[in-house]
């Protein structure tokens, strides 16, 4: 059965206008996109409860002091869902994908310093069926956009 939510011109429409400012009222992302308020906080609700969005602060988080964003790529052998589970239970993992090709994960961190690095590194080496690790460091945010998911 797919479980995938149905989402129409209105709620990309929505969507659209949230991007832009996810704080904007329900009654002007309504009127943006011919909706009354009511059913407007319905379909953002039924958006969030799907999981199809999310609303959250966007941080810059070099401006906040957390010096050192890195990609660590995870090679694993074996099934990946058990390796997917404890790399998804870890607090420092920001973001974490399945992903086909070189490396059987990729996992974003952000934090204070290089030595907060390494210790994640190692813990994500400690995980059983993981083979290697590989670690990009980001020099600098270049351009950081979330308009992909209404277009």
């Amino acid at each position: 059965m797919d479980r995938t939510p149905r989402i129409d011109s209105t709620d990309r429409a929505i969507i659209e206008q949230l991007q832009v400012d996810g704080r904007a009222p329900f009654t002007r992302v309504g009127a943006a996109v011919g909706l009354s308020e009511a059913a407007t906080r319905q379909r953002v609700q039924r958006l969030i409860d799907g999981e199809v969005m999310q609303i959250v602060a966007v941080t810059n988080p070099l401006a906040l002091g957390r010096r050192r964003m890195a990609m660590i790529g995870v090679r694993t052998e074996g099934p990946i869902e058990k390796v997917g589970e404890e790399l998804k239970a870890m607090a420092d993992i920001e973001y974490l994908v399945v992903t086909a090709g070189t490396f059987d994960f990729l996992c974003e961190v952000v934090v204070s310093d290089d030595s907060r690095l390494l210790e994640i590194t190692n813990r994500i080496r400690s995980v059983a069926g993981v083979t290697s690790t590989e670690t990009f460091i980001y020099l600098d945010l270049v351009k950081q956009t979330f308009s992909w998911g209404a277009h």
